[in-house]
C-alpha cells in the first residue's frame, strides 16, 4: 500500500511538471495579452485539480494494468510451448504463419480499443450533428475500429516477419492518395481526422505495450527497432477504411435508387 501511495505521488508530481507549461501559456496570455481577470477561477482551479488527480490516476493506472497486460499476452501468444503445442509438426522451425492467434488477438485488441476510444466518441457524435445525420456515428466509430484493427493486425506481422516499416507506410499512402483523389470532400478531413484519434488514451498504451512485448519475445527481434511503429499503421489504416466506408455508402445509394427506377 505504501509503494502505491509513493507511485501515485511521485506520478502526480511528473503529472504537474508537465500541465504547468499549459497552464502558463492560457494564465500568460488572459492576463498579459488579453489583460482580463480570469473569469470562473474558482472554479478553473477546482477543474484544474481534477484534472491532475485524473492524469495522475490514470498514468499509474496504464503502468499497472494496460502495459502489464499488453506485454503478458505478447509474451504468451509468443512463447514457444503454446506455438508448438498447436502444431502438426513440433520440432520445424517457426514460421510466420504460425503465429495466427498474435494476429487475431492484434486485430481484436485493435478494434476493441477504438471503439472504446473516447476522442472517436465525440467526433464521431460532432460528424453526426454537422451532417445532418448523414454520417452515422456507430458506422464512422465501426469503419475506424476496422482500420485500427487492419493496421495493429499488419502491424504484429510485419514484427514478426522484421520487414522494414516503411515498405507499409509507402503502400498506405499511395492506397490514400488516390482514395482522395475520388473521394467525396465532405469526408475527406474527417477521415484524416479519424486517424488521429486513434492515437488516444486508450488504443496508444495497450498497442505500445503488444508491440514492445512482440519485439521481445520474438526471436531475432528488437524493441527498439521493432517495438515501435505499430501506432503509426493503427493510425493510417483508417482513414483508408472511413473513405472506402463513405465511397460504398455512395455506391449503395446509387444502387437503390436505380433499383426504385
Amino acid at each position: 500500500m505504501i509503494d502505491l501511495l509513493l507511485g501515485l505521488g511521485q506520478t502526480l508530481l511528473l503529472t504537474m511538471k508537465d500541465v504547468a507549461p499549459i497552464v502558463g501559456v492560457l494564465v500568460g496570455f488572459q492576463v498579459l495579452v488579453l489583460r482580463r481577470p480570469i473569469p470562473n477561477l474558482r472554479r478553473v482551479l477546482i477543474g484544474f485539480l481534477y484534472v491532475l488527480a485524473g492524469l495522475a490516476l490514470f498514468l499509474e493506472g496504464l503502468d499497472m494494468s494496460l502495459f502489464t497486460l499488453g506485454k503478458l499476452m505478447a509474451e504468451q501468444l509468443t512463447n514457444p510451448e503454446f506455438i508448438h503445442g498447436n502444431l502438426h509438426d513440433p520440432l520445424r522451425l517457426l514460421h510466420w504463419s504460425d503465429y495466427f492467434w498474435v494476429y487475431v488477438f492484434a486485430a481484436a485488441i485493435g478494434f476493441a480499443a477504438t471503439l472504446a476510444e473516447p476522442a472517436l466518441i465525440a467526433v464521431a457524435m460532432q460528424a453526426n450533428t454537422v451532417s445532418g445525420g448523414a454520417i452515422s456515428v456507430w458506422g464512422l466509430r465501426v469503419a475506424v475500429a476496422l482500420g485500427a484493427a487492419t493496421g495493429v493486425a499488419l502491424g504484429a506481422f510485419r514484427i514478426i516477419t522484421g520487414t522494414p516499416l516503411f515498405y507499409y507506410m509507402i503502400a498506405g499512402y499511395l492506397i490514400v492518395i488516390v482514395q482522395t483523389l475520388f473521394a467525396q470532400r465532405m469526408i475527406i478531413p474527417l477521415a484524416y481526422d479519424s486517424g488521429g484519434v486513434t492515437t488516444s488514451t486508450v488504443t496508444v498504451p495497450l498497442v505500445a505495450a503488444l508491440g514492445m512485448g512482440l519485439a521481445s519475445t520474438v526471436p531475432g527481434r528488437s524493441v527498439l527497432i521493432d517495438g515501435f511503429g505499430m501506432i503509426a499503421l493503427a493510425a493510417l489504416f483508417p482513414i483508408i477504411t472511413v473513405m472506402a466506408y463513405a465511397q460504398l455508402s455512395v455506391l449503395v445509394a446509387r444502387w437503390s435508387k436505380r433499383g426504385k427506377v
